[in-house]
């Protein structure tokens, strides 16, 4: 890169923006461990019982439940170091997306559902992400949906997670646009999102001169949702998924698929689409002869 930009070694990177990072000769380990406890401390969390789990499991929160805090800035100065420290802790992703959506009037209810996750990041404060030296150059997608999750507008809640082999390089979680009518539907929108991600991920890593070895590879545990990629005859006729739709379906049948995207239970996808193409156009083409014969008999029917 010193012969495109001009750029100064520093040496091996080993702490940067609270970020720390450990070389071995297995790989690399980075970790936000001084800011999870910087956070514990100003918190008064530090002497703390630890939790198992970001969350009570069952947990709901919403607008309006329990007492104002009296300083409404503290928490949110609070979800806003949560939402750093999620750099390298996708495991409390999803709890922090929960409590970022009460920054504007926080009850007693959202700051203990954030001391509890205060109480969770104590049980292991130096954890963080590693990336092996050797691993394999396949990109995995796993997608889900939290389907109308939300007590009170029941949207949805997009979580995806993409792995280049065995390293986790990407992540989401976040609540989505609009309602979705069915678990279908709602999980449909998180492929779309995934689709777009392994797509910039793609891109990415050919301009780093990196060429996957295979297919990136997207796993959802919902078999409707794959039917309405694979088939044109599972299409919902409705404008808000239809863009969804063809996001994921234009993707697997391109001429460059196999550089992009394949499903796991997918075998030919052009071959699979070309023979849907067909099926549809015959039955418009029945479907034209119909409405001709129904015409012809009511103009028999007039005279």
């Amino acid at each position: 890169m010193d012969s495109t930009f001009k750029i100064k070694d520093l040496g091996n990177l080993s702490y940067f923006l609270g970020i720390e990072a450990q070389y071995s000769t297995k790989g690399l380990n980075i970790c936000q461990r001084k800011y999870a406890l910087e956070i514990l401390s100003e918190t008064g969390f530090l002497e703390c019982k630890p939790a198992r789990t970001p969350m009570a499991p069952g947990s709901k929160l919403a607008h309006g439940e329990g007492l104002p805090v009296d300083d409404p800035s503290s928490y949110r100065r609070l979800v806003g170091r949560l939402l750093y420290l999620t750099a390298t802790r996708p495991d409390i992703a999803y709890a922090v997306q929960q409590l970022s959506q009460f920054v504007d009037a926080p009850t007693d209810h959202h700051l203990s559902a954030a001391h509890r996750v205060l109480r969770y990041i104590k049980s292991s404060p130096g954890q963080g992400l590693f990336y092996p030296c050797k691993t394999d150059l396949h990109l995995k997608v796993f997608s889900d949906s939290d389907w109308a999750t939300c007590s009170e507008s029941r949207k949805s809640i997009t979580g995806f997670c993409v792995f280049l082999g065995s390293a986790l390089i990407a992540w989401r979680s976040k609540k989505q646009a609009t309602v979705s009518k069915s678990s279908s539907e709602a999980e449909y929108r998180v492929m779309a999102s995934a689709v777009c991600e392994v797509q910039w991920l793609t891109y990415l890593l050919h301009d780093l001169q990196i060429t996957p070895n295979k297919p990136a590879t997207l796993f959802c545990d919902n078999k409707s949702a794959v039917a309405i990629a694979e088939n044109h005859v599972f299409h919902e006729r409705t404008k808000h998924i239809e863009i969804d739709c063809h996001i994921v379906r234009e993707k697997l049948s391109q001429v460059s698929v196999s550089e992009i995207l394949k499903f796991p239970l997918v075998k030919e996808a052009h071959v699979m689409m070309n023979g849907v193409y067909e099926s549809l156009n015959g039955r418009i083409s029945a479907l034209e002869k119909v409405k001709a014969v129904e015409a012809t008999k009511q103009v028999e029917a007039a005279e």
